[in-house]
């Protein structure tokens, strides 16, 4: 049975994209874990390894459309792209919703025991990754390719020192900024 894994990157940081990728493998791929587990150097030869091992999908959501649509209804759109793009018996996303997909199956910590997710859980992540150090060139006062936009003390700093740049989240309403800055 063809399984299709399904991961997400970027789901709560403040500033920039949302990242879903889904993946359905052709050839075996060895030494996969949690992306989180594996450290960049991994991920990023993983990566290379995972996209020339399978079919994929990679939606990127930017931070614009978050703002305009939510979280939950961005999800949703992506796990529907990946739905379109891949063909495939079962579709499984790690968490504990399918944010409404019809067809969608999640598996909490799925990450960390089935291969195609945590290959899905790979490719968000040093995609993402290599959006947020992309945008520290252009904002490099906002040390992006450190935190990768989360809410880290040194990104708050930063956002009260410099005001929010144009990939910031402006929906996402870190309670160490209010009133401030939203």
């Amino acid at each position: 049975m063809r399984l299709c894994g399904i991961d997400e990157a970027g789901r709560g940081p403040l500033a920039g994209p949302l990242v879903v990728a889904g993946v359905v493998f052709t050839k075996r791929v060895y030494k996969l874990d949690d992306s989180k587990k594996l450290t960049q150097k991994q991920r990023e030869k993983l990566f290379d390894r995972i996209t020339q091992s399978a079919h994929y999908e990679i939606v990127i959501i930017d931070n614009d459309e978050i703002d305009e649509h939510g979280i939950s209804a961005t999800i949703a759109k992506a796990l529907r792209r990946i739905k379109e793009a891949l063909a495939a018996e079962r579709y499984l996303f790690d968490g504990n919703t399918n944010f409404g997909v019809k067809g969608i199956e999640t598996l909490i910590k799925a990450d960390q025991s089935i291969k195609e997710v945590m290959a899905a859980s790979i490719l968000a992540k040093v995609t993402r990754d290599r959006l947020m150090c992309e945008y520290d060139k252009l904002y490099p006062e906002y040390g992006f390719c450190k935190h990768k936009g989360y809410g880290t003390k040194e990104h708050i700093e930063a956002i009260r020192r410099y005001g929010l740049c144009p990939i910031h989240r402006k929906s996402f309403r870190p309670k160490a900024l209010q009133p401030t800055l939203f």
